[in-house]
């Protein structure tokens, strides 16, 4: 069984960066594209980035797009997420999921996940 950990979070003020760690245990971790997903209160879940497995195309939703970075380094089994110049709408969990193809192609790639969610890492951006 798959299992991801999300680690990195922490509580930040406007204007600030953090930088999420994602590892998984899944031997073939390295033939999937990875997404990042976050779920602030009240609201659904939603799909920020990804990144194709082979590290040669990522995606970015309009609200992240200059702000955060994906990444990601195959010989550890680690994807990373770099954000900068936070504000307090990034509030939230971010998880690390996934997808079900090797490919990151835009937002139609976000919608095509792995159901295998792990505990995630709380973000909390404040002043």
């Amino acid at each position: 069984q798959v299992q991801l950990v999300e680690s990195g979070g922490g509580l930040v003020q406007p204007g600030g960066s953090l930088r999420l760690s994602c590892s998984a245990s899944l031997g073939t971790f390295n033939h999937y594209a990875i997404a990042w997903f976050r779920q602030a209160p009240g609201k659904e879940r939603e799909g920020i980035s990804c990144i194709s497995s082979n590290d040669d195309s990522t995606f970015y939703v309009d609200s992240v797009k200059g702000r955060f970075t994906i990444s990601r380094d195959n010989a550890k089994i680690m994807v990373y997420l770099q954000m900068t110049d936070l504000k307090p709408e990034d509030t939230a969990v971010y998880y690390c999921v996934p997808l079900t193809d090797f490919r990151c192609t835009g937002a139609g790639s976000l919608a095509q996940y792995l159901d295998v969610w792990g505990q995630g890492t709380q973000v909390t951006v404040s002043p």
